[in-house]
C-alpha cells in the first residue's frame, strides 16, 4: 500500500480508502460480523483511512467502525459527515436558509453523536454532507466548525460536494474554510479535472474521491439483466434505461482496453487515482475478497500518459443520477 499526503491536515493516508456505505445498509443485506471482518483485513493490508456518515445506517456503520478501533493498536484515521438537519431537500434548495439546515444547536448535537457511535473524544475529520453554494455568502457552519475544532472535538474540517454542482465549494477551498474535500470522479464524471482539483491541488486542500467505480458500474460486473435487491439504493440509481446505457459504454472501455494489463475496477481506481491532487480514493468494500481486489490497485504501476489520454474520450455528461427526477 502507498501513502500520500492529506492536504494541509498533517495526516498521511493510504491511496486506497474504506468506504463504508454498505456496512452500514442501503446496498442490500450485509452481516454486521462480516463486516468486521472486512474491516480488520482491510487494515490489516495497509488502509488506514475509513469514510462514513451519520446517514450510513443511521450511525450503524459508526458503531461498527467504533467498536472495531478498539480491537486496533495502529493509527486509523476515521472520517464522518454531518447532513443538513431535517426537514428539507437533498441537496440543499437555494431557498432554504443556512442557519435553518447547519444551525450551531444542531451541529453541536449531531457531532456528540458522531463522538458517542465512534467512542472517541475527538473526530479526525468532519464533514458537511452536502451544501448549496447560495451559502457561499455566508458560511457560518464553519465558523461554528471552527470553534468545535478549537474546543478539540474535530481534528480537520471538510465538505463532501453537492453532487449536481460540485464546483459550488470552490469559494470554501479558496477562502481557506475547508481542509478537505470529498469529490465524485471516475472515468464517466471527468469534470472536477476542469477547476476543483487543481484549486484543491494550489490551496493544499486534502481530496478524498468517492464513486469511482460508478457505484459498481465499471467493474464491468453488470449486465442488462443486473438485479438489484430490495433495500439496495442502486435498484432506483440504475432504474429505467439507465442500467442499459451504462453496461453498453461500459462494454467499449472493455473492448479498447482488453489488452491494457488491467480488468476493468484496476483501470477505474487507477484512473481516480490518476490527478496529484488525490489524497485518497475511498472503495466500497464489503467482504474480504473485495479488500483484496481493491486494495492491490495501489501496488500496480500508474496508467500511462497514452492510457490516460484515450480515456478522456469516455467521459459521459450525463447530467446527474443521485438527485430523484
Amino acid at each position: 500500500m502507498k501513502y500520500r499526503t492529506f492536504g494541509k491536515t498533517g495526516y498521511t493516508v493510504s491511496e486506497i480508502g474504506f468506504g463504508a456505505w454498505a456496512i452500514g445498509g442501503g446496498w442490500g443485506a450485509q452481516d454486521d460480523a462480516e463486516s468486521v471482518r472486512t474491516l480488520h483485513a482491510a487494515l490489516d493490508r495497509g488502509v488506514n483511512f475509513i469514510d462514513t456518515a451519520a446517514v450510513y445506517g443511521d450511525g450503524h456503520s459508526e458503531r461498527i467502525i467504533g467498536k472495531m478501533l478498539k480491537e486496533r493498536s495502529e493509527d486509523i484515521i476515521v472520517a464522518t459527515k454531518t447532513p443538513p438537519t431535517m426537514p428539507g431537500l437533498w441537496p440543499p434548495s437555494p431557498y432554504e436558509k443556512v442557519e435553518d439546515r447547519y444551525s450551531e444547536a444542531y451541529l453541536r448535537e449531531n457531532i456528540e453523536q458522531r463522538l458517542r457511535n465512534l467512542d472517541v473524544e475527538c473526530i479526525d475529520l468532519l464533514q458537511l454532507h452536502t451544501w448549496t453554494r447560495a451559502w457561499n455568502r455566508d458560511p457560518r457552519p464553519f465558523e461554528i466548525l471552527q470553534k468545535i475544532k478549537q474546543e478539540g472535538k474535530i481534528a480537520a474540517i471538510g465538505i463532501s460536494t453537492p453532487e449536481h454542482d460540485q464546483n459550488s465549494v470552490i469559494d470554501l477551498i479558496r477562502d481557506g474554510w475547508v481542509d478537505t474535500i470529498q469529490v465524485i470522479y471516475n472515468i464517466f464524471e471527468q469534470e472536477p479535472i476542469a477547476e476543483i482539483l487543481p484549486v484543491a491541488q494550489e490551496h493544499n486542500v486534502g481530496v478524498i474521491i468517492r464513486v469511482a467505480m460508478d457505484e459498481g458500474a465499471l467493474t464491468g460486473k453488470f449486465t442488462e439483466q443486473t438485479q438489484f435487491e430490495k433495500g439496495d439504493f442502486r435498484k432506483n440509481y440504475f432504474r429505467g434505461d439507465r442500467l442499459k446505457r451504462v453496461v453498453t459504454r461500459v462494454g467499449k472501455i472493455q473492448n479498447e482496453f482488453a489488452d491494457s494489463g488491467y480488468s476493468m475496477p484496476e483501470l477505474a481506481l487507477k484512473f481516480a487515482m490518476s490527478h496529484p491532487a488525490v489524497s485518497t480514493v475511498i472503495a466500497g468494500m464489503r467482504n474480504t475478497r473485495q479488500v483484496e481486489m481493491n486494495t492491490k490497485v495501489s501496488d500496480l504501476p500508474p496508467l500511462s500518459e497514452e492510457v490516460l489520454v484515450a480515456l478522456q474520450k469516455h467521459a459521459w455528461q450525463r447530467q446527474n443520477w443521485h438527485v430523484a427526477n
